[in-house]
């Protein structure tokens, strides 16, 4: 009988199977994702478009960095950045939205205006009100 514990073996008899496993887990990460990714779209299709009054709150970024190994000598480095705006609603209620950077950079802190959305989904803010600078 043929013993893959006892020479090391055992390492070349469950590295494909090891190697399965892993392939079978990302594969399943990625479909769920994509459903995921799809259920949000469908909830937000189905979602009534509002155009409501709110307050711009707060203003952040995620900035995601990147690096890239083509080879020993040669590396590269690149970042993506998301945009998230905060909206506070007359009732007090707060939403938090992905927005692009032309959105991001449009609008300020303190912005009033008219907010339309459908679901998770931005739309548009229309200021209508430029905040209050106060000078002493």
């Amino acid at each position: 009988m043929y013993d893959v514990w006892g020479n090391g073996d055992w390492l070349f008899a469950f590295g494909p199977i090891f190697i399965g496993i892993i392939f079978v887990i990302i594969f399943i990460g990625i479909i769920v994702s994509l459903f995921s990714g799809l259920r949000q779209w469908k909830k937000n299709e189905d979602s009534p478009r509002l155009s409501v009054p709110a307050i711009v709150k707060i203003k952040r970024t995620n900035v995601t960095r990147h690096s890239h190994h083509q080879d020993n000598n040669s590396h590269s480095h690149s970042s993506s950045t998301t945009y998230f705006i905060t909206f506070e609603f007359e009732s007090g209620d707060r939403s938090e939205f992905h927005v692009s950077g032309k959105a991001y950079g449009m609008l300020a802190e303190g912005d009033i205006g008219t907010l339309t959305f459908q679901g998770t989904r931005y739309i548009d803010f229309t200021r209508t009100k430029l905040p209050q600078i106060h000078h002493e």
